[in-house]
């Protein structure tokens, strides 16, 4: 008998199962344990829905990533789904991806796809009609007639053509940009995504001081959501350096996100760690209130993630600001030897949760290297083999990780 019970007790302890205990049920709101769970098991997965775009271009591989997906435990892909400019692709890509939900749903059915809104406008998006459901939405008389590019500016020429001529920052306060980013989100949310990442929403906001116009696009996301997704829900987040955005103690956004903000160790060329306070880093900072989902929080939880934002021209160098070592966060990593991009996983895992609980790190799984290492200009973390001969190998680290901590 008592040797039944030692050997039950141990096999509790050990089967690899244990994890499917973990609770990740909601719907039409999400409570407190069930978002950590999420959030602690999140990994930055860009493309992943863009199957065709995947294999030919990024040299990667669609049924290797659910793969690595589902060995390592992922329940939450973000920014799986995602345009820069480039609006005109819309349809191709919405078609793109349906097939690839439909093989992770496959998979796992917990898992949560991310889509992002960026803080981007093109001209293409004069390409694109206005349905009827959207004038609707906004109690507009329908008509026949295409996005308005020019409308969905700020009037005195602020970031206009921000990121290159025809590309510029939208004003959320604009009507058209509500019409246009509540028609892109109802489209990713058609398709089975069921998280959206709204950039850098502060920088849509500069003649909004009081968010008027998010709270209303917002609003109107999260009806369609109710209605419309696949368990009655949006989880919404964005880069918030302000520390989130809260109005009559009501949070904006679900969870709260920001890059690692790394600095560099001048003494030891290469190295980064993490510093509260370093550059506006969010760690401790993360604003509180009553969360859309109904529940009261301090400090919201927050993911931070090996951002990607460019090459800064001078790789290798310690040239200060939001620069790692002359890189953006992704590249600097990736150029790092395999070893120390296995410890540093876990050093800025436990760093994390040893400074800020309320904080997790978003593994890196698939990102644009804007320095290319040894020719790659994607960063998988997938274990390589003969389908991605090119990956950088953190799969096993990053399973090690979770494996360890259930939260």
């Amino acid at each position: 008998m008592k040797r039944t019970l030692v050997t039950a007790i141990t096999l509790a302890i050990c089967l690899p199962a244990a994890a499917a205990q973990r609770n990740y049920a909601f719907d039409a709101n999400i409570s407190r344990d069930v978002l950590e769970n999420y959030l602690s098991r999140a990994v930055t997965f860009a493309e992943l829905l863009n199957g065709d775009h995947v294999e030919k271009q990024l040299h990667g591989n669609t049924d290797d990533n659910i793969r690595m997906l589902k060995n390592v435990g992922a329940k939450f892909a973000g920014r799986a789904i995602y345009l820069w400019g480039g609006e005109s692709r819309l349809e191709g890509l919405l078609a793109c991806a349906r097939p690839v939900v439909e093989k992770i749903r496959a998979a796992d059915p917990d898992i949560v796809l991310q889509a992002a809104a960026f803080e981007i406008v093109s001209e293409q998006v004069n390409t694109l009609a206005v349905p009827k459901w959207v004038f609707e939405e906004f109690t507009l008389k329908p008509e026949d007639r295409n996005f308005n590019y020019e409308a969905m500016l700020y009037d005195d020429g602020h970031r206009v053509n921000q990121w290159r001529r025809g590309s510029s920052v939208p004003d959320m306060s604009k009507l058209e940009t509500r019409m246009w980013f509540f028609y892109l989100s109802a489209r990713y949310i058609d398709i089975g995504v069921e998280a959206i990442h709204f950039g850098q929403v502060e920088i849509m906001d500069d003649r909004d001081p009081e968010h008027i116009g998010w709270r209303d696009m917002m609003a109107r996301v999260r009806r369609y959501a109710a209605k419309n997704a696949r368990r009655h829900f949006l989880l919404c987040d964005a880069h918030v350096p302000s520390g989130g955005i809260v109005r009559d103690g009501k949070l904006m956004f679900d969870f709260h996100s920001f890059p690692l903000r790394i600095d560099e160790v001048v003494a030891e060329p290469q190295k980064g760690v993490l510093k509260v306070g370093y550059l506006d880093s969010i760690f401790t900072r993360s604003k509180g209130g009553v969360t859309p989902s109904g529940w009261s929080c301090e400090s919201l939880p927050y993911i931070v993630e090996l951002d990607n934002f460019g090459s800064s021209g001078k790789p290798g160098q310690n040239i200060g600001a939001h620069w790692i070592w002359g890189y953006d966060e992704i590249c600097w990593f990736a150029h790092q030897p395999e070893e120390y991009r296995n410890y540093w996983l876990k050093y800025a895992w436990d760093w994390i949760r040893t400074n800020d609980k309320n904080g997790y790190l978003q593994m890196p799984g698939s990102r644009t290297l804007a320095d290319p290492v040894n020719g790659n200009s994607w960063y998988w973390a997938n274990t390589p083999s003969e389908k991605i001969p090119t990956a950088f190998g953190q799969e096993e680290t990053i399973k090690a990780i979770w494996a360890q901590h259930s939260k």
